[in-house]
């Protein structure tokens, strides 16, 4: 049913106290500002309406959102996922601008139109008496409109402290993912009460937001007990801070949820259930998890019972304070000359602090003997503010929290220090306990997804004195948003030291010691019972096809697992008869090296490095099989929707890349977000003989709801910018098109006649690297079939170049095909996935002069192309080459 429109003057003033009050002011008249408070409240913020598109939206489909570019961006360019900077969200005060408000999106903004805002309506069903759908101006027309400020964090706040212990699965949030905000509406629980839900039946509210997401949109849900619960404080609100939704919180209504992780509050608000369970909805079920500590990353994305287990949900805040002032960095000149009164000058501590549920923070201490002793701070509660009066106004509706006892929002607190004790001090701490006397642990419970993150906050201070003599203290906060290292729990990794049970100074390693735990990335590398000593000359004449290397001095088989190892078996290929240690410490986690572990075989009596100098190739070729060598990148180019070209200039103009048709080179870059440095193997698209450059064609995997960290390699790309440096190194690769019909495979030359060529998506960079190899020699006589699958005619990369082939050799001796999984009507090629059918019409019969080359996902090859290749006759041992 549709409520009927009913005048309300009330209404009425509310749509003429705003120009085009339905529009977000970053794209409609930036410099509106919310109707005054009276002056005994807490006074909105000034703001400063983005009215451009930051350049680093420009290439997404977020490219019509006006953003404040000076905010941190977590996950590079899209989603947005942002926080300001410390200082600047603490400046700000209790209300927090929307320009400076932290962002967490799993995908794409939906856009809506003055048209849709108007006729934007909320479904209301389910287990109710009364199903109904109402349009925002139903919903400020049938219910009483209240304003409520609200503090929103989310609940990865200060998970970057996490990720430097040891990489969670989710991205670097610092220590403002935390805002505070006015927000109008209307109260859930009346209209819950509106529509009288099925009480013996019905037990939760189950939300469902307007965002398109691969796996749905975003949604998640309430106990019906909570949110009928007036004093829970949850509202349906269409206005911050006096001004329209921005487009990122929510435009043009949302869902409010004080005290409560800010992954509850569902944006872009289109439908509300009443059910008998909870939400259905994946990012409900995949995401806001504390998982058990001794839970790791990769066991936890492999064993889906733990994110489906109620008790590891998350709902209320914990309690947690934070130091902003001193910021990172600050500098304080020390003066301790007494006043005309004897006093030395002091110095304000200060920082925010909040808790869930309602709580009210009671107590905030700060210590600076690192924890040996504590004392009080002082506390400000802005919230209280709206305690002490009822005020009413047309925009706003009721702000009335006189007989309210629930606390919603963060505190401010200070204590001030003399400069003589501050002098005398090697860090800063801080913790802070709420009503159900809560108090923030002094160690951290580190787990897989690392949310809630509460342990001490803690600033390191270091003395200096400075080119005039004078006494400067600078203080080094944990971690920053920002990309790059910073902050000491880096600094002290870097150094070895256990960062969970960080010591600062030398009064700090006098404290009393603390019982020593195993750090997390101490894993031991060598197998009980070997004892076997393996000489060089024994190490060196080892059957590379049968790879041994060296990790810190140990000899490892990596025979046994070349077809299981995740980077393919050509990585462990590459390192076969050298020592390893640097490749792989800097990108194998904790389980890593564990495998590593079973196949350690012995310990290698001479050092490789001793025993073998480096060598370096003629300055003619670039690439060098044992060293890292460093390119700049020059130019990107996108292709379709989520691959772009990159170009990287190599040292010399006249250099020639070195690579042999069929193989790879390692790509090595480190992360501008976490620091973690990642490779992967990529073959370029540049055409053979290139001098000077190397293109790469790269398939973007970045953050999004069905995978919240994205693709760690491809998120690190993504983040390069002109200028920027990755290091190269190669060839690497079992398989050489030796030309013209000569192919190198496994170490056997074999005179090859026909070449089947199956391709998924980017899977093309190395087909097309053979392709071109065949068909532009002239000498070559070798026929090609080549098939390439995609999901959509806008994802088959190099189309244009495969197509040409085909026009000027396709007579006889080249055969093309196309398969998509989504294709428009008049599409001449094939529909669906790879199968017997497709691949007995598209490839080439099994001969004793045939091979076959695929790359593609692993589900592909697995499921499709070996077993459709054995039912044509072909013997996959020997004639199938998986790139």
């Amino acid at each position: 049913m549709s409520l009927a429109h009913s005048p309300n003057p009330i209404y009425q003033k509310f749509q003429d106290s705003l120009s085009k009050p339905s529009y977000p002011a970053s794209l409609n008249a930036p410099e509106r500002n919310g109707p005054q408070l009276p002056q005994c409240f807490p006074q909105l913020p000034i703001n400063a309406t983005p009215t451009k598109v930051a350049e680093q939206d420009l290439e997404t489909p977020d490219n019509w959102i006006n953003r404040n570019p000076e905010l941190v961006r977590l996950t590079g360019k899209h989603p947005f996922n942002s926080e300001p900077r410390l200082g600047a969200l603490f400046e700000s005060g209790f209300l927090t601008p929307a320009h400076l408000h932290f962002v967490r999106n799993h995908g794409a903004v939906p856009q809506v139109n003055y048209e849709m805002a108007a006729n934007w309506t909320i479904r209301v069903h389910g287990l109710v008496e009364r199903e109904v759908t109402f349009t925002l101006q139903e919903l400020q027309e049938k219910f009483p409109v209240v304003s409520l400020p609200v503090t929103l964090v989310c609940a990865g706040n200060r998970r970057r402290e996490q990720n430097a212990v040891q990489k969670t699965l989710g991205f670097s949030w610092g220590a403002a993912g935390v805002s505070t905000a006015l927000w109008t509406g209307v109260y859930l629980a009346d209209v819950l009460d509106y529509v009288r839900p099925l009480r013996r039946q019905a037990k939760y509210v189950v939300f469902d937001g307007g965002d398109n997401l691969p796996n749905g949109p975003y949604g998640t849900s309430q106990r019906l007990s909570w949110a009928s619960n007036k004093d829970k404080g949850m509202l349906i609100s269409w206005a911050m801070n006096g001004l329209p939704l921005e487009p990122d919180h929510g435009f043009p209504v949302r869902v409010i949820v004080p005290g409560q992780i800010g992954g509850r509050s569902v944006k872009w608000l289109k439908r509300i259930e009443i059910s008998d369970r909870e939400s259905q909805h994946h990012l409900h079920f995949w995401d806001n998890k504390l998982l058990p500590t001794h839970l790791m990353p990769d066991q936890a994305r492999a064993e889906k019972h733990w994110w489906y287990d109620p008790r590891y949900l998350i709902n209320d805040l914990n309690v947690n304070s934070v130091i902003a002032k001193p910021d990172h960095n600050e500098k304080l000149y020390i003066n301790r000359t007494p006043d005309e009164n004897g006093i030395i000058a002091s110095y304000p501590i200060r920082g925010y602090a909040y808790s869930g549920g309602g709580r009210r923070v009671t107590r905030v201490e700060v210590s600076l003997d690192q924890g040996e002793t504590w004392t009080l701070g002082n506390i400000e509660y802005p919230e209280d503010k709206f305690r002490e009066m009822r005020h009413q106004d047309p925009f706003y509706g009721t702000l009335d929290a006189t007989e309210r006892d629930t606390s919603f929002c963060w505190c401010f607190w200070t204590f001030d220090v003399s400069h003589d004790a501050l002098a005398s001090c090697d860090a800063l701490m801080v913790r802070a306990m709420d009503e159900g006397l809560a108090l923030q642990p002094r160690d951290m419970y580190w787990h897989a997804l690392g949310m809630m993150n509460n342990w001490w906050f803690r600033v390191a201070v270091h003395r200096t004195v400075d080119d005039d003599g004078k006494f400067v203290l600078q203080f080094e906060h944990p971690t920053l948003a920002e990309t790059g290292h910073a902050g000491w729990m880096e600094r002290m990794k870097v150094a070895g030291e256990d960062i969970t049970k960080p010591v600062f100074g030398e009064k700090g390693r006098d404290l009393a010691p603390r019982a020593p735990k195993q750090g997390s990335d101490e894993v031991c590398l060598t197998k009980p019972g070997i004892s076997r000593k393996i000489t060089l000359e024994e190490f060196k004449a080892q059957d590379r096809q049968q790879p041994w290397f060296v990790v810190n001095g140990e000899v490892y088989d990596g025979t046994p697992f070349l077809e299981d190892h995740p980077g393919g078996g050509d990585s462990m290929l590459l390192v076969a008869g050298e020592d390893a240690s640097e490749d792989f410490f800097a990108i194998h986690s904790a389980e890593g090296k564990q495998k590593l572990a079973e196949h350690h075989i012995g310990t290698l009596v001479t050092s490789l490095t001793k025993e073998e100098p480096i060598t370096t190739q003629s300055d003619e070729i670039f690439l060098e099989r044992s060293r890292w060598k460093e390119v700049k990148l020059c130019t990107i180019k996108q292709i379709n929707h989520d691959s772009y070209l990159y170009r990287f200039a190599l040292p010399k103009r006249d250099q020639l890349l070195g690579l042999p048709v069929g193989q790879h080179v390692f790509v090595r870059l480190r992360r501008q977000d976490t620091g973690e440095m990642v490779q992967r193997a990529y073959t370029p698209v540049s055409q053979q003989g290139t001098a000077g450059f190397i293109d790469f064609l790269i398939k973007l995997y970045l953050p999004s709801a069905l995978m919240p960290i994205g693709g760690k390699m491809t998120t690190g790309l993504h983040q390069l910018r002109i200028g920027d440096s990755v290091e190269l190194k190669g060839p690497l690769g079992s398989f050489m098109w030796d030309g013209p019909s000569i192919a190198l495979w496994k170490g056997i030359k074999r005179s090859i006649k026909e070449v089947g060529m199956i391709c998924g998506g980017s899977g093309i960079t190395p087909i097309l690297q053979v392709l071109r190899s065949i068909l532009q020699n002239a000498e070559s006589e070798t026929r090609v079939w080549v098939v390439s699958a995609n999901k959509t005619e806008q994802d088959i990369l190099c189309r244009e170049e495969l197509d040409l082939l085909f026009a000027l050799h396709g007579k006889g001796r080249f055969k093309l095909h196309y398969a998509l999984s989504v294709a428009p009507e008049e599409w001449p090629y094939s529909v669906g996935r790879i199968n017997d059918v497709l691949l007995s019409e598209h490839m080439p019969r099994h001969s004793e002069h045939g091979l076959i080359l695929a790359c593609g996902p692993d589900a592909m090859i697995t499921h499709a192309v070996k077993p459709g290749l054995q039912n044509m006759g072909w013997d996959i041992e020997k004639s199938l080459v998986v790139f």
